[in-house]
């Protein structure tokens, strides 16, 4: 269990938003709807008076919190060797094309091609432009 929770070998820290802001009070209704047991339907509605871009980058950046969390504790299981395609069952194989090292789809091992997915999704939800950190400035529709 102590591998599990060592953060350096399975998980990513999550991204904290600030106390006292309007999007941590955002978090914060989203977490207590998801643990209430309550319709996920009405758990993910727009709240009333706010704004849909806030309320859709809590949400993307929870929903990557907890995969991330999912990931670290299964990654270990998941080597180059044991896993050396990164496939969807044996009719689907992903192939990772970022356009700057791999200019081509390109066959990575599982953990690889994991590794390079869950940092360009880190790099996108630390992006200003996509996810400002000052709510209600978004320069782009993330709809």
């Amino acid at each position: 269990l102590k591998q599990v929770f060592n953060k350096d070998k399975t998980f990513r820290p999550k991204r904290k938003f600030e106390p006292g802001t309007q999007r941590f009070e955002l978090h914060k209704r989203a977490q207590a709807s998801l643990s209430s047991g309550v319709d996920l339907k009405a758990a993910v509605q727009l709240p009333s008076g706010e704004d849909q871009n806030d309320w859709v980058a809590v949400h993307v950046v929870d929903f990557f919190n907890r995969i991330n969390l999912i990931y670290g504790t299964i990654c270990e299981f998941c080597t180059e060797r044991t896993c050396p395609v990164m496939s969807g069952g044996p009719k689907y194989e992903y192939r990772w094309q970022d356009d700057l090292k791999y200019k081509k789809p390109t066959a990575l091992p599982a953990p690889q091609y994991m590794n390079l997915l869950m940092d360009w999704i880190e790099v996108q939800i630390n992006n200003e432009d996509i996810f400002p950190t000052s709510v209600g400035k978004c320069k782009e529709e993330i709809l």
